[in-house]
Formats: structure tokens, C-alpha cells, sequence
């Protein structure tokens, strides 16, 4: 087993990744546009939707990321197009199916303190790329 670390943490992210695209690829989307689809549907300000999506997702090209998604007719005015959202609808439904397994063999009390542990790692993370001290 692995310790609890940067490299544990990428591998599992790397591992979901490619079972993520198994679900993306029949649909010409990639990760990214995925994120972007997702971050839109969840998106409620503060800011814009750009900003939202270069901060949370480290994207530079957000706003290029965007436009595209918006010439396939899948975002409008910072939001999801009605595709969009049965596009999200139908991957998420899809990745939930796929990924079942694997979050049911988790115990609830591993499951919260997991939770716990990354949720610390992304907030100290994201205030280290602020330029911020360690909380």
C-alpha cells in the first residue's frame, strides 16, 4: 500500500482519469472540456465563469476552452445549453454506473476521513498557488 502522498494521490487521479476517458472518448470530448462542462453546470458566480474555471482547474485557456465548447452548442451566456445539460446529465449517470464499485467498497467512516484529508491538501494547495502562507 501506498502512504498517504503526492504520489498516491496522482495515481488514483491518473487511474480515474482513464476510466473517465473509456466514457469521454465515444463522444469527441476530452478531460478538459469535461471539466469545463462540469464546472459550468455547477457554476453560480462569485466572478465569471472563466475565472472559475482557470482557478479551480488550472486551465490558462479557459476563455479558448469555453468559446469551444460554445461553438459545439453546448454552453450559452455562462451557462449549460440545454444539450450541455443532458450531455453532463448522460456522462454523469454513465461515470456513476462505472465508478459504483469502487465508492460502495469504501466504508463511510474511511470515506469521511478521506474527505477530510484531501479537502486539506486542495485548500493548502490553492493557497500556495495564491502565493499565500500555510493556514
Amino acid at each position: 500500500m501506498l502512504a498517504f502522498s503526492t504520489q498516491l494521490i496522482g495515481q488514483t487521479e491518473k487511474a480515474l482519469n482513464a476510466l473517465l476517458r473509456t466514457v469521454l472518448v465515444d463522444r469527441q470530448l476530452s478531460e478538459r472540456e469535461w471539466v469545463a462542462l462540469r464546472l459550468t453546470s455547477q457554476f453560480d458566480g462569485p466572478g465569471t465563469l472563466v475565472e472559475t474555471i482557470r482557478d479551480s482547474a488550472q486551465f490558462t485557456d479557459a476563455a479558448d476552452l469555453l468559446s469551444g465548447l460554445e461553438a459545439r452548442g453546448l454552453v450559452m451566456d455562462d451557462a449549460l445549453s440545454a444539450a450541455g445539460a443532458d450531455l453532463v446529465a448522460e456522462i454523469s449517470r454513465e461515470i456513476g454506473a462505472l465508478t459504483e464499485p469502487i465508492w460502495a467498497s469504501i466504508a463511510p467512516a474511511d470515506a469521511e476521513a478521506a474527505a477530510r484529508a484531501l479537502d486539506g491538501v486542495l485548500t493548502r494547495t490553492r493557497a500556495l498557488l495564491r502565493g499565500e502562507s500555510q493556514p
